[in-house]
C-alpha cells in the first residue's frame, strides 16, 4: 500500500518555549501512534534554524516546508507545493487559536482536500466575530479543544464540525532533551536532582515589542506596571517559605524572552538577602529540549505560565497553574485532566492565599505530588490515544 503524507501546519513562534513545544509534542505522537504515515511539518515564516536544528536532532528525517498557498492556488515556492501536492490530510497543530486558519482556508479551497485540528483553544480572539473562522472550523472533520470552556463557547456559537471532543494540548507528549546544556547548567548552579522546585512567571500582556518588530503598546504596558506586583506578591512569598520551610533550592527560570528582566525585577531583587542564597536566576533564553531536561530534575513547577507546567506534567512532575482574565481560557485545562487543586485564579483574593499553602504542600510531600501528576499525565494520554484513533480513521477513508 502506498504510504499516506499528512501536512502539520504548526510552530508558530520562537520567543516562547511553549509555542515551540507545540510541534515536537504532536510530531511525537504522530511518530509513536501512527509511524506508518509520513508527516511534512509546514512552519510558520520565523521557525528559526535553531529551532529547527532541534527538532532535527529529534526527528532527523522530518522534512519542513514554509510559505503560503496564494490566490491563485499555488504555493509560494516548489518545496510548499510539493508537499501540498503529495498530501492527502492536513492536520493543524495546538495553540492559542486555529492559527493557520488563513492555510486551512486555502489548502480546503484549493486541494479540495479535508483538515483536522489537535489542540486549540477557542474565544480568546473575539474569533466569535470572525466569519470566515466559524465557516472554517465548521469544514474540519474533527476538533479537539485543549479545554472544556472553549468545546461549549464553540458550540454556543454553532461550530458544526462532525466531532467536537476535549483533548490536550500538544505540548504534554514533547520529549524532546539536551542533558548535556541541562546537567552543566544544574552543576554550576548547585541544582541537585529533585532538591529544587521551578518557578516561571509573565507579565498579564507579552510585551513583544521588546523581542519583536512590533510597536509599543502603551496600554498594555501602563496595564503590566499596574498589576505586576498583585501577580508576583504570593509567588514571591512562595519562595520565600519554601526555602525558609524545606531544604529546597528554588530556579527562577523563563518561559519567553522577556521573562528573564521580570523575574530578576519582581522576584530576585526583591527577595530577602538570607533567602537569595538559595535562590537561582537563569537570566538567559533557553529551548525547550534543555528546559525539559532541567524540569525533570525538579521536584516541581509554579508560576503564572501555562505550558512550562504542562511539559512537566507529560513527564508525571508536579506543577501549579496561576493564571488571570487576560490570559485565554486554555488555564481550564488543569481542571480537564483532574488538576484543579493546582488551578489558581490571581484575580480572586482567595485564590492567591491559597498559593503559598499549595507550593508549601507539594515542597513538602513530593511523592503525594508526583503521584497526583502522574495520575493527569495518565488521563492525557487516554485522550491523545483517542485524538490519534480519529485522525487514523479520516486517513482510512482516503
Amino acid at each position: 500500500m502506498t504510504q499516506k503524507t499528512i501536512i502539520l501546519r504548526s510552530s508558530w513562534q520562537v520567543v516562547n518555549i511553549g509555542d515551540i513545544a507545540h510541534t515536537p509534542g504532536v510530531l511525537q505522537l504522530l511518530k509513536a501512534y501512527l509511524p506508518e504515515v509520513e508527516v511534512i511539518l509546514w512552519a510558520s515564516e520565523d521557525f528559526s534554524d535553531e529551532v529547527r536544528d532541534m527538532i532535527h536532532r529529534r526527528f532527523p528525517h522530518l522534512s519542513i516546508v514554509m510559505g503560503s498557498i496564494g490566490t491563485d492556488g499555488r504555493a509560494t515556492n516548489c518545496e510548499l507545493q510539493e508537499a501540498v501536492d503529495r498530501s492527502v490530510f492536513v492536520l493543524h497543530g495546538s495553540g492559542p487559536l486555529l492559527v493557520g486558519h488563513e492555510d486551512m482556508i486555502a489548502y480546503t479551497k484549493h486541494t479540495g482536500k479535508s483538515f483536522g485540528v489537535f489542540g486549540i483553544t477557542y474565544g480568546g480572539y473575539n474569533e466569535s466575530n470572525w466569519p470566515e473562522m466559524k465557516t472554517i472550523l465548521s469544514q474540519a472533520k474533527f476538533i479537539y479543544f485543549r479545554d472544556s470552556v472553549s468545546l461549549e463557547k464553540a458550540l454556543g456559537d454553532g461550530i458544526t464540525s462532525p466531532l467536537m471532543k476535549f483533548g490536550p494540548d500538544g505540548a504534554f507528549a514533547v520529549d524532546l532533551r539536551d542533558e548535556q546544556r541541562a546537567q552543566a547548567f544544574l552543576a554550576a548552579n548547585e541544582l541537585y536532582e529533585g532538591q529544587f522546585l521551578c518557578c516561571v512567571v509573565r507579565n498579564r500582556y507579552t510585551p513583544f515589542w521588546k523581542v519583536k518588530n512590533v510597536p509599543f503598546n502603551e496600554e498594555k504596558h501602563a496595564y503590566n506596571e499596574l498589576m505586576k506586583e498583585q501577580d508576583h506578591a504570593d509567588i514571591r512569598q512562595a519562595i520565600i517559605e519554601v526555602v525558609r520551610q524545606t531544604s529546597l533550592k528554588v530556579l527562577v527560570c523563563p518561559e519567553d524572552m522577556t521573562q528573564m528582566e521580570l523575574s530578576k525585577e519582581m522576584l530576585i531583587n526583591k527577595l530577602p538577602d538570607d533567602i537569595k542564597t538559595r535562590v537561582v536566576w537563569r537570566e538567559e533564553f533557553w529551548l525547550p529540549d534543555e528546559a525539559i531536561s532541567v524540569y525533570i530534575r525538579s521536584a516541581g513547577l509554579f508560576g503564572s505560565e501555562m505550558h512550562s507546567p504542562i511539559m512537566c506534567i507529560g513527564h508525571g512532575i508536579p506543577a501549579i497553574v496561576c493564571r488571570w482574565k487576560e490570559q485565554s481560557t486554555k488555564g481550564w485545562m488543569w481542571q480537564d485532566i483532574g488538576l484543579g487543586e493546582w488551578l489558581f485564579d490571581l484575580d480572586q483574593k482567595e485564590d492567591r492565599q491559597r498559593i503559598v499553602p499549595a507550593v508549601c504542600q507539594l515542597a513538602l510531600h513530593p511523592e503525594e505530588a508526583r503521584d497526583k501528576a502522574r495520575a493527569a499525565k495518565a488521563r492525557v494520554d487516554i485522550h491523545y490515544q483517542e485524538m490519534v484513533r480519529t485522525l487514523k480513521q479520516e486517513l482510512d477513508k482516503l
